[in-house]
């Protein structure tokens, strides 16, 4: 169902929000039959459907799937095959997703309608908003967006980001105004390869507008905060080029000179004076709304893993609300925020019954162990169970895996997000993201599993073995007290053949630990290896060598937490700072990683890097 509407006209928007949830149900009976009447002939699903368009035979025929299920159809996609293998549409590219298959990157089929119906998901945003925050169509906001690089493929559709896919677009680029959501960085800037040609232009254009600024933000909150490191960098730069009215020598992208002297036009050394005012005192609490005074909330996504960030940003956001507008992925757009002011722990989605087909697997949850409990158990406390229910089916409370069938090819695809259900609104059920599926590590766009770890952490104690040290048990923890934000390891050592555990590193050289550091960083995966490359939003991997008996502690703190002796199992990553007080109280010695770890862009047999 593809639906449309004018984003200046508030009230058209949220009648349309009305109908939706109100309607819910119909609305994804339709939206299941107009993707089986399209799609029945395709490879996959005639496979299963024989050409029938029926829900009970959709949900009894048609296996419920993970990546590696599809992987072989959207890879013969790419390699050159016709898209009828999956979609009765063409596809006109591949999105690349955050996470991985084999260390390289999942790939997500998309059409040019899929583009249109991501155009009107995000016009829908506008009305929720100007429900709740007046005055957004008398100034700009300042959103640092930012395209990563792209593949292509033997087939020659690109595969890309998902916000790279829609930046490049002509959705966006050719997008008709809209007084509610203009920006102040020009075009230009947001579509320059050169990451720090676009964060300084970017953040250059929102100086020089600062009195026109009324929301600030980013996708992701870790994105925001990297900006905020970069003004600290650079602000006397920043200030010189508002005080001279010319840009820096080194912005040499002919995009970004044109497009921001187009801005800075003269000198302004008033402005450059009340800025340096600001950036120039000793603490940086609060500089958000000092900088930009008129500025009404900040707008980035602070749900899931980037709910670490949360304090960092009250820090900086001088009280400003933090909003979590919408919940999407590379798969599908999924729903909005109705009420955007909530506290980001009370945040809930509803998800948008037109943008795909919605089933929810049932999780059970243990209620009867607390989160440290889970943790030290390791385990969730949850596993699921086989029957799907519909969207308007699921029960308050409950905890479910999401379940999507696309109008791009992907048919009753898990999704990987557990979530919640915290009410309702109308008919359409409101869900809190609670935990990406399998991941104990992420600092940015990374999403590190148990597995990734365990293989990272295997390759790399390699390198003791040999110099007669084993490495006897390790956990981690994401630390963003500082920015980037790094992963950290804790490690327990042992000498082989001698009961005694390394108390003082004796015999091992700092620089084999820091090697250890790099081997991990070396066996990441690809996203983890481009953020800690090219995007430079991860920093450099720490090794926190731990004394004899510190792991032995953190199973007694654990068992005073009520867990049980029998289940218990060494935590892969620390969430409790009771737990990783024990941890850091023990420390011997500190390894950082000395080298970026390689990465290129993607390339299978036949792919292009661009």
């Amino acid at each position: 169902m593809l639906l449309s509407y004018d984003p200046n006209d508030s009230e058209a928007g949220l009648k349309l929000l009305e109908d939706l949830t109100t309607d819910a149900n119909q609305i994804q009976g339709q939206v299941l039959k107009e993707i089986l009447m399209q799609n029945a002939r395709t490879d996959y699903l005639s496979s299963f459907l024989d050409g029938h368009v029926d829900k009970e035979l959709f949900k009894k025929k048609v296996p419920v799937v993970n990546y590696e299920d599809v992987k072989p159809y959207i890879e013969r996609i790419a390699n050159g095959e016709r898209s009828d293998i999956i979609s009765s549409q063409p596809i006109t590219e591949l999105l690349t997703s955050s996470g991985t298959s084999g260390g390289q990157p999942k790939m997500m089929p998309s059409t040019a309608e899929d583009l249109d119906r991501k155009t009107f998901f995000y016009n829908l945003l506008v009305p929720v908003m100007n429900k709740y925050v007046d005055g957004l169509d008398q100034g700009k906001g300042m959103y640092l967006l930012f395209i990563k690089p792209e593949i292509s493929t033997p087939s020659g559709l690109k595969a890309r980001p998902v916000l790279t896919s829609y930046y490049k677009s002509n959705n966006f680029r050719n997008r008709p105004y809209n007084r509610y959501n203009v920006y102040t960085s020009p075009d230009e800037t947001i579509l320059c390869s050169d990451s720090k040609q676009s964060m300084y232009c970017q953040l250059l254009c929102g100086l020089v507008q600062r009195d026109e600024v009324r929301r600030v933000g980013a996708v992701f909150a870790s994105a925001f905060l990297r900006a905020i490191k970069f003004l600290e960098d650079y602000w006397k730069e920043l200030c010189s080029n508002i005080r001279t009215g010319q840009i820096s020598d080194w912005i040499t992208d002919p995009g970004c000179r044109s497009s921001v002297s187009s801005i800075l036009r003269k000198p302004d050394p008033d402005l450059a004076n009340s800025i340096e005012k600001e950036c120039v005192g000793e603490s940086w609490e609060g500089i958000i709304k000092r900088i930009w005074p008129r500025t009404k909330y900040i707008e980035v996504i602070v749900t899931g893993s980037m709910a670490q960030y949360i304090p960092t940003l009250e820090f900086y956001s001088g009280g400003l609300p933090l909003i979590s507008t919408m919940y999407a992925s590379s798969e599908c757009f999924f729903g909005i925020n109705f009420k955007p002011l909530s506290k980001p722990s009370d945040v809930s989605y509803t998800l948008l019954p037109n943008m795909a087909y919605f089933e929810f697997l049932p999780v059970e949850k243990s209620h009867s162990e607390t989160t440290e409990e889970a943790q030290c158990n390791g385990n969730s406390g949850s596993h699921s169970v086989k029957e799907t229910v519909d969207l308007v089916d699921v029960k308050l409370g409950q905890y479910y895996e999401l379940i999507v069938t696309t109008f791009t090819g992907l048919y009753r695809y898990r999704v990987g997000d557990i979530l919640m259900v915290t009410g309702f609104y109308n008919n359409a059920p409101q869900f809190r993201f609670v935990q990406r599926q399998n991941v104990v590590l992420s600092i940015d766009t990374d999403k590190t599993s148990e597995e990734d770890l365990l293989k990272a952490v295997t390759e790399a104690k390699k390198l003791l073995e040999p110099l007669g040290f084993l490495l006897t048990e390790y956990t981690s923890y994401p630390d963003t007290s500082s920015l980037p934000g790094r992963y950290v390891l804790f490690w327990e050592l042992k000498a082989k053949g001698n009961n005694i555990v390394i108390n003082e590193l004796k015999g091992l050289s700092g620089e084999i630990m820091e090697e250890c550091c790099s081997r991990v960083e070396e066996s990441l995966d690809y996203v983890y290896r481009r953020c800690r490359a090219k995007d430079k939003s991860i920093g450099a991997l720490e090794i926190r060598v731990v004394r004899h008996g510190t792991f032995d502690a953190l199973m007694d703190y654990c068992l005073s937490q009520g867990s049980s002796v029998n289940q218990y199992k060494t935590p892969r990553c620390i969430k409790s700072d009771d737990a990783l007080k024990i941890l850091d109280s023990r420390v011997t010695g500190r390894f950082f990683s000395k080298k970026v770890p390689f990465w290129e862009p993607y390339k299978m047999e036949g792919y292009a890097a661009k």
